[in-house]
């Protein structure tokens, strides 16, 4: 087994987990904060939009049962790239789209990705997703970790 780390951010992070915890190969899946400049931000300061934080969700992942390609395709699919600093109802910079790459691969791969996606003409316009350097993970409150499961809500805007 070789574990990997990708760190995502597409709107909100609970249903963003919920829909990687599904993907066979990743190991685990924590909701958190990155991206910003506040040292171990809260919810409460990363939703007033103060902290420069993206709700993200750090995955670790088996890369012999699952790629970073098939990652980057199950993240493209589970949020609209295209919406500036918002995903559905959820609006503000800590709900942008961005990939936080761990090495220059995925830095790499993740351009390429979205530049297939954009040439394919599928998206509604042109795509907003930041690619940016992963910085610190900070891990959200307990209570946000695997909400869906168990809260039994739904993918929130997907």
């Amino acid at each position: 087994m070789a574990i990997e780390t990708a760190t995502f951010a597409a709107g909100c992070f609970w249903g963003v987990e919920a829909a990687f915890r599904e993907l066979k190969g990743v190991v685990d899946a924590t909701v958190g904060y990155t991206g910003g400049h506040k040292d171990e931000p809260n919810y409460k300061e990363v939703c007033s939009g103060n902290t420069g934080h993206a709700e993200a969700c750090e995955v670790k992942f088996d890369n012999e049962v699952i790629t970073f390609d098939q990652l980057l395709d199950a993240f493209w699919k589970m949020h609209d790239p295209t919406q500036l600093n918002r995903q559905g109802p959820d609006i503000g910079s800590q709900y942008r789209s961005a990939v936080f790459f761990h090495s220059p691969e995925q830095e790499e791969k993740t351009k390429a990705s979205m530049k297939e996606l954009f040439d394919s003409k599928k998206t509604r316009g042109p795509i907003c997703t930041q690619v940016v350097l992963a910085q610190t993970f900070w891990a959200a409150e307990d209570y946000h970790q695997n909400y869906c499961a168990k809260t039994g809500r739904g993918f929130c805007h997907m």
